[in-house]
């Protein structure tokens, strides 16, 4: 943060000869609220740098239409109260976009970024029905919401069966509390739409004692197992899949498993395993190299190259340029300063934008908040991820059905 301080102190010298004789404005700000000490910390040092390392690659550019861009990085600890406080704070600094990364602190501060109009993005948590922007008109949670993802494993699964789901068996292995749970409701609609089999197999947190799932599921022997869990939670249940002669193979994550989970799970041993993204893994990808470029070649980097390496810095880059993309839709349509309502229209008006390839293309309009809700299938093969698929959204009517049944009863 000093260096990106120092950075734009430069910067601001520059502004006349870059942009005639007018000052900057001040900094368009994002406010990152995360979860920097306890549960999401498997993923946050990597996301943060990411949208710390797009900033500064966009000051060196000379900003959004002149005007430089801050990121503001808080921990709350997963705490809905710390979360609160931080929104707070950074609101009476001028912020009006926030990103929590957390489930409970982002539904604490939903009712109040809708009440003071103000932007609450929550890709890949919070609520999955306020991708309806006719409810929830100031809440983007932009990327495949779990219903969403959960629709498209079982849409993969159907093509492995040559689209006749009637003889499969689908285990669904999931943490015990609301993450975990909430696929549930559209795995069970899918199951009586197409036919498979559902066994559903709870696993208590933190995930740690897996093993009698695990004897279960070899008993029941399903002919898939999508699994929503987290971080180490991952390595357990291979272990136990190993002990139990599972196959990787029918191993079909959620996108929270990532190069450190592989590593620890064991190249080799992970060969086979799947999971669902809405983000290319690796770092073959033009953004990503422009970073090592323009920040890590020159020793700019906003942390550890170590922690670029990682799928979920790509989820970073990828949330990341989103939002600056908004910003910039706002400055060219209406001017400088953005405000909420400009910003607002900004998100409202990304078509097919997909970070030049970073991501699964995302359309975002006033109705559909979620951008479309694309993900893919991959397959480690021992060295890297193998797209299964091409980038889906299916099951769009169940999903949206949900959506709107949910949406329904919230009440501000």
């Amino acid at each position: 943060m000093k260096k990106l301080t120092k950075a734009l102190a430069v910067f601001s010298m520059v502004g006349g000869a870059l942009f005639g004789t007018q000052a900057l404005a001040e900094p368009f700000k994002i406010g990152i609220c995360y979860d920097l000490s306890k549960a999401y910390t498997f993923a946050t040092p990597q996301v943060s740098q990411a949208a710390m390392d797009l900033a500064k690659l966009i000051n060196m550019k000379g900003g959004i239409g002149g005007e430089p861009v801050e990121v503001i990085v808080r921990d709350h600890g997963n705490e809905p109260q710390r979360g609160i406080e931080c929104y707070s704070k950074l609101s009476r600094e001028g912020v009006f976009v926030f990103d929590t990364l957390s489930t409970p602190v982002s539904l604490a501060i939903l009712p109040r970024a809708m009440e003071d109009g103000r932007i609450l993005m929550q890709s890949l948590v919070g609520r999955g029905d306020a991708v309806d922007g006719t409810v929830f008109d100031w809440v983007y949670p932009i990327g495949p919401t779990y219903w969403g993802q959960a629709a498209n494993d079982v849409a993969y699964i159907k093509q492995l069966h040559d689209g006749d789901l009637s003889d499969v068996k689908v285990g669904f292995v999931y943490f015990d509390y609301p993450f975990g749970q909430e696929p549930i409701e559209i795995l069970e609609t899918l199951s009586e739409k197409e036919g498979f089999e559902l066994e559903l197999y709870p696993v208590p947190l933190p995930g740690s004692d897996q093993a009698g799932v695990w004897s279960k599921v070899r008993r029941d022997n399903p002919d898939h197992v999508i699994v929503w869990m987290l971080g180490g939670a991952h390595v357990v249940a291979s272990k136990e899949m190993q002990r139990n002669r599972i196959p990787m193979d029918k191993y079909i994550s959620v996108n929270w498993l990532n190069e450190v989970d592989i590593a620890n799970i064991g190249k080799e041993a992970a060969k086979g395993i799947k999971r669902g993204t809405n983000v290319v893994g690796g770092q073959d990808i033009a953004l990503y190299q422009e970073i090592m470029a323009e920040l890590y070649d020159k020793g700019e980097g906003s942390g550890p190259i170590e922690k670029t390496q990682d799928v979920f810095y790509n989820t970073g880059l990828a949330m990341y340029s989103i939002m600056f993309e908004a910003a910039r839709k706002a400055a060219e349509a209406e001017g400088l300063p953005i405000t909420p309502t400009s910003y607002k229209a900004g998100l409202e008006s990304l078509e097919g934008f997909d970070a030049n390839g970073l991501m699964a293309p995302i359309t975002v309009t006033a109705e559909d908040h979620g951008g479309g809700g694309k993900t893919r299938i991959e397959m480690w093969d021992g060295e890297t991820w193998v797209p299964q698929t091409d980038w889906i959204s299916e099951y769009t009517d169940v999903v949206w059905d949900v959506v709107k049944k949910s949406s329904s009863k919230y009440e501000q």
